[in-house]
């Protein structure tokens, strides 16, 4: 299947938008609304869909973080691009692992599905198509610990979620089905993990979050990606953060950046 994803690119490669730092200003306004604590770092990237502009504005540093959890709309973004080039649908046993997966963050199912793309190898290979630049699979199993950034987030993201006139819209290798598909899962994800991105939707959301402890410091990895709608306009947002001291406060960090990164994009 890897061979098959490697060697099969009947799509364009999507676009990958340049991010912008956000100006001087806007970044000072971030920073005294959402100050971490501690070793704790964060950092937001936000693209209004439905504005002028095409390109991210990044809040922070967009410097690598783990993943977590929310590298598993990248790994199902990765199935259905393989499932494409070979000219079926995920098979029912796969749906349902996909369903598990976004929904409820199951992580077995993840690993089933790790295994199915080919692990990091898989995910590389399809991110190069859906323009991804900057994000590095997990060594073996370990597919939380991918390393990725904010504005390539934005970039998996706009692979789904960007339903923009063809003029202006971004190349995607995933279709039609296949982006309706991850959008759906990302609506139904259970009500506990329906925290991150959301605080700063006014209308509707749609979102995969990720937690993650690690072993080596005991600090938490905490992260949220997903679209919101507020104000009649539909913005993409990528919270990654880490070096939280426990997981209600990465959710906290999280929140409150997110919050700041929309109310400043709402505002121009």
């Amino acid at each position: 299947m890897l061979a098959t994803l490697l060697s099969a690119a009947p799509h364009a490669p999507a676009q990958a938008a340049t991010a912008r730092t956000a100006p001087d200003d806007a970044m000072a306004r971030f920073r005294a609304l959402v100050q971490p604590q501690g070793k704790a770092r964060v950092t937001a990237a936000v693209l209004d869909l439905d504005g002028t502009g095409r390109e991210p504005v990044v809040y922070g540093d967009d410097s690598p973080y783990d993943t977590a959890s929310i590298v598993k709309v990248d790994i199902l973004a990765a199935a259905l691009l393989q499932a494409q080039n070979a000219g079926h649908d995920l098979t029912a046993q796969e749906r349902a692992r996909a369903t598990a997966m976004i929904e409820r963050s199951d992580n077995a199912a993840t690993n089933a599905m790790w295994r199915r793309i080919g692990l990091a190898p898989g995910l590389e290979a399809a991110n190069k198509r859906l323009g991804l630049t900057s994000t590095k699979g997990g060594p073996g199993a370990r597919w939380g610990l991918t390393q990725t950034t904010a504005s390539d987030q934005i970039r998996l993201l706009r692979a789904v979620f960007d339903t923009a006139p063809a003029a202006r819209a971004t190349p995607t290798a995933l279709d039609e089905s296949s982006r309706t598909y991850i959008r759906t899962l990302m609506a139904r994800v259970v009500g506990e993990q329906a925290w991150g991105v959301s605080v700063a939707s006014g209308s509707g959301w749609a979102l995969k979050n990720g937690w993650l402890q690690r072993s080596t410091t005991g600090l938490w990895d905490v992260n949220s990606i997903g679209q919101v709608t507020t104000r009649g306009h539909r913005y993409l947002v990528a919270v990654l953060s880490d070096g939280s001291t426990s997981m209600k406060d990465g959710v906290a960090l999280v929140e409150r950046a997110a919050r700041a990164a929309v109310s400043s994009a709402t505002a121009h």
